[in-house]
């Protein structure tokens, strides 16, 4: 198993990408190069960036890739609901992808969260661990 894989927010995104390819599949082929292939690249990207992120060293530079992984998520947002506002995909179908769109992006966001949480901790060690020096009385 690669590293990344371990992760519920990638998984849940690679769900989506395979998803995002699907419907998007049955989008007329005047929009090959419109929302098509915009939809993609979105879903795409956020995979990848949660796997190059996983892969860099340091949590500084892995919450930077899953900031990126959420911007993602909201430009295929935007994409999804003018392909579902233009009639190329049924509300049903919009409902399902947006909802798995939706809970990718949860998970994503509690990633970034829990990477940003365990490096506050190892910068600032927690001051229970420490007792002030009492002040000296004369």
């Amino acid at each position: 198993m690669l590293p990344y894989e371990r992760f519920q927010a990638w998984k849940l995104s690679y769900e989506l990408t395979l998803d995002v390819y699907r419907i998007t599949a049955t989008f007329p082929k005047h929009e090959l190069y419109g929302l098509t292939s915009q939809s993609r690249r979105a879903a795409f990207s956020v995979v990848a960036n949660i796997a190059e992120g996983s892969a860099k060293r340091g949590s500084a530079e892995f919450r930077r890739y899953l900031d990126i992984a959420l911007g993602s998520l909201s430009e295929l947002s935007v994409a999804l609901r003018l392909a579902k506002d233009l009639e190329l995909m049924s509300d049903e179908a919009w409902r399902t992808i947006e909802r798995l769109r939706n809970h990718a992006g949860t998970l994503v966001w509690r990633l970034y969260a829990a990477i940003d949480k365990n490096r506050r901790q190892v910068a600032s060690p927690p001051t229970a661990r420490y007792r002030p020096i009492p002040p000296v009385t004369a």
